[in-house]
């Protein structure tokens, strides 16, 4: 079965529809599918919920749905780089789950495995325990969670073979494989498509079974927020 598509456009269609769930990878500006994230902007869809650790910025990576009016809930554990992330939600246009990061990962790491819920001591006693049921272990309280699993999930990655074996490179690995295995569709956004068994068994950081399309960006910006240097004598 052929997996590469010639364009992200082409690799969203008849997956990605009005009102869908969907995860996107990356941490801050690290690792996001930055062709997907356009392709979703230019296709109009709408009414999205998404999953992603954080929004992006006003003018790039998730803030660019956000800018178009394309989500309408984000579930997310840091929105703090994104001015119109808050002018959205403060004026009640945008649905927030805020979630903790640790409980944001295992979601969508149960969800993956198919394991419906789960039980965290993270959040008892705060408002991310309202409306959630509570139970007690040996004494200590915990938080029901449920898990998350998104029709689409929208990653990026460095190096895929031809059957969707992944490699990611350092840090931007971080959700992106969480994200992949939790999608009912899992859409990749690759530097470098390579044949398959080309990617060493062992270097094999997410293995084709759980990818389904990939499209080639091998010039990505790969933006960051913030650069700090320290003076060197």
């Amino acid at each position: 079965m052929n997996k590469i598509y010639p364009s992200a456009a082409e690799a969203l269609k008849g997956v990605l529809a009005d009102g869908h769930l969907i995860a996107v990878g990356g941490f801050g500006l690290c690792g996001i599918p930055e062709a997907l994230i356009d392709a979703v902007r230019e296709s109009g869809i709408k009414n999205l919920t998404a999953i992603s650790n954080n929004a992006g910025i006003d003018d790039f990576g998730l803030g660019k749905l956000l800018q178009t009016r394309q989500i309408k809930k984000m579930i997310s554990s840091y929105v703090g780089e994104n001015k119109e992330f808050e002018r959205q939600y403060l004026a009640g246009e945008l649905e927030l789950e805020f979630t903790p990061q640790g409980t944001l990962a295992e979601k969508l790491r149960a969800g993956g495995a198919g394991i419906p819920a789960f039980f965290t001591k993270t959040g008892v006693g705060t408002m991310v325990a309202d409306g959630k049921e509570l139970r007690d272990f040996d004494g200590e309280t915990y938080v029901m969670e449920r898990s998350l699993m998104p029709q689409v999930s929208l990653i990026k990655a460095d190096i895929a073979d031809r059957s969707g074996n992944l490699r990611f490179n350092l840090t931007a690995r971080n959700f992106n494989p969480a994200a992949a295995m939790a999608g009912k569709v899992c859409i990749v956004e690759v530097e470098r498509i390579v044949a398959t068994g080309e990617i060493a068994p062992d270097d094999v950081h997410l293995p084709g079974i759980y990818v389904h399309r990939i499209v080639l960006n091998a010039t990505p910006e790969k933006r960051i927020e913030k650069r700090t240097l320290r003076d060197r004598k």
